[in-house]
């Protein structure tokens, strides 16, 4: 297996200044320039919808070189067509949102006016991810720009090929006066944390995502943290067990479970648990009849999250849990693959560091309950999950699901599917992150909304001012009735 190499750039002081250069150009430019207008928004989202549809099958090539492999389809489908429809949603609705918005003003101070109006907040930092490092660094730029603003990127080093596609796109689509790539290891991540942006953006893990925000409150940046944690599944016992395996199976395993949404671990009752493992092995061998040459099963990214993998499955065997590999044609899975075929495992307890920890690979465990309350209680006693999953067929029941529980977001009778929807907003809580995008949401995260109040020809405020004369008086014992 290849592991995929850090940039050559980490702590060369030649990226660092390139860095601080770039901050400085665009930090100057959204001090003296006037913020793009509707018309030059939408035609950089033009422009970059334009590039990137012509740069695809680069960009689809340089994913799947950084992972030593990755589903094709999978890229075109959730980084390629996700991006493309969040451009296309902004411009459909981004006259709506920068119109200021009425508000209503108190009776004293009538006839005057009062409204919010959104402006750019000025500069935003937008540090993304391995996992989706087209769509998770382009859909918060599609929401950055839209809002007219300034960009700069800082790519994930584990995907070289990727950041530097990326770096390519956003140059010719929007060019130096809009935007900036700083590419580097973990040297340049924080000299770019620290930075004093108006906005600072962050995809990825709950730790680092405390550092990032602590190197922001060091300038009072504002943050949105899009984190991840252990996000459950609920199967209530009236829900087909195949239709829940195979819906269950294809949000696991896209990307192969490297998906901050996907299903980590599954609630299910407890006599339909070995049917429900039978299901998920079965949707899983439909699925990917094959695994190590199927060019629709994803690999894992590196060397180093591989082991993290294996670590979990040694972890939980040492400590008593059942390990079923899923592995359709018997393939050999040696050091020469980059991938990782996929584990049911059972008989789990929070000992165990695959129950500790956020999974982020094939490995799904199964937990028993036996009252539904019971796995609602199961839920809340941990840290709120970026997403919650129930399948069950009564309404009321999945509403008292939805009403008990906590998560950024949810899906009922189905997974993953609430991200690819452009009108709601994408974000967690507490641990999980804070902060939303996408849509409306995400224009409104790189906005400032300045209360703004419009004093009319005639003002009736003067008579509350001194000298405080009878009239005054009267008024303000009438405003205090």
């Amino acid at each position: 297996m290849t592991a995929n190499p850090a940039s050559n750039s980490a702590g060369d002081p030649s990226a660092e200044a390139r860095l601080d250069a770039t901050f400085e150009r665009l930090h100057r430019l959204s001090r003296t320039r006037p913020a793009p207008d509707y018309t030059e928004r939408t035609q950089a989202l033009d422009r970059l919808r334009a590039g990137l549809l012509a740069r695809r099958d680069e960009l689809v090539a340089a994913v799947s070189a950084d992972y030593g492999h990755r589903s094709r389809q999978e890229t075109l489908v959730s980084e390629v067509f996700v991006t493309l429809e969040a451009i296309k949603y902004t411009k459909r609705n981004l006259w709506r949102w920068m119109q200021p918005e009425r508000r209503k003003t108190s009776l004293a101070f009538l006839p005057a006016r009062s409204e919010v109006r959104f402006q750019p907040k000025g500069l935003v930092g937008i540090i993304s991810p391995w996992n989706y490092p087209l769509q998770l660094a382009l859909v918060p730029v599609v929401a950055a720009i839209g809002a007219g603003n300034r960009v700069m990127l800082k790519p994930s080093e584990l995907t070289p090929q990727a950041s530097t596609a990326l770096g390519a796109l956003l140059e010719a689509a929007l060019g130096p006066e809009l935007a900036g790539i700083a590419t580097g290891g973990p040297e340049v991540g924080a000299r770019f944390a620290a930075l004093p942006f108006d906005h600072l953006f962050y995809t990825g893990s709950t730790h680092v995502g405390r550092l990032v925000m602590r190197a922001a409150a060091e300038n009072l940046t504002p943050v949105t943290l899009e984190l991840g944690g252990k996000s459950p599944t609920i199967v209530h016992r009236d829900f087909p067990l195949e239709q829940a395996a195979a819906r269950i199976v294809t949000g696991k395993l896209f990307n192969a479970g490297q998906s901050c949404i996907a299903p980590d671990y599954v609630l299910a009752p407890r006599e339909q648990l070995t049917s429900l493992a039978q299901a998920i092995a079965a949707a899983v061998a439909t699925t990917y009849p094959r695994l190590v040459d199927n060019p629709d099963y994803s690999a894992i990214i590196n060397d180093r999250h591989r082991e993290r993998l294996e670590g979990y499955l040694e972890d939980a065997r040492g400590k008593g849990a059942r390990i079923e590999e899923v592995n359709p044609a018997g393939e050999s899975f040696g050091a020469d693959t980059d991938k990782l075929a996929p584990r049911i495992l059972t008989e789990v307890d929070d000992g165990m560091r695959v129950m500790q920890e956020e999974i982020f690979g094939p490995l799904l465990p199964l937990v028993p309950y036996d009252r539904l309350d019971d796995a609602i209680d199961y839920v809340n006693a941990r840290p709120r999950p970026l997403a919650l999953y129930y399948f069950g067929r009564d309404r009321q029941r999945a509403d008292h699901v939805l009403a008990a529980t906590v998560s950024g977001g949810a899906c009922i009778n189905d997974t993953i599917l609430q991200v690819a929807q452009d009108d709601l907003p994408f974000g967690g809580i507490g641990p999980s992150g804070m902060g939303a995008y996408h849509g409306r949401e995400g224009f409104e995260t790189f906005s400032h909304k300045r209360g703004v109040f419009l004093q009319s020809r005639i003002s009736g405020a003067r008579l509350l001012g001194p000298p405080y004369g009878p009239i005054g008086r009267i008024l303000t014992k009438l405003l205090l009735r």
